[in-house]
């Protein structure tokens, strides 16, 4: 736990573990949800060659990660880290844009 607190600039064990439930929280819950979404837009595995639909499964689940980690954060008392971690996730993508737009 000490390399997560000092990587992350946090102090107490007790907001390492509130994190990573976050982290755990949020995969599995943007998995869940690409699939709805796809199936929304008329994307299905029955319908879409296999070739093509876990592609698109898997960057649905991109979009959906970014703002559920960010409301999971938020819900569980850690917005200030989530956002900050969220920024540096965007620019590191080279989508940094999308941070600065909500800075403003």
């Amino acid at each position: 736990m000490g390399s997560f607190k000092e990587r992350w600039n946090i102090t107490s064990d007790w907001q390492v573990f509130v994190i990573l439930v976050v982290f755990a929280v949020t995969g599995s819950t943007s998995a869940l949800i690409a699939k709805p979404i796809l199936s929304f837009f008329g994307i299905t595995k029955s319908s879409t060659s296999l070739w093509m639909f876990y592609p698109l499964y898997i960057l649905m689940i991109f979009p959906v990660y970014q703002i559920l980690l960010v409301s999971f954060g938020f819900l569980f008392g850690q917005f200030k880290f989530f956002w900050a971690f969220e920024k540096k996730m965007l620019r590191s993508v080279k989508l940094g844009f999308i941070a600065d737009f909500f800075e403003k």
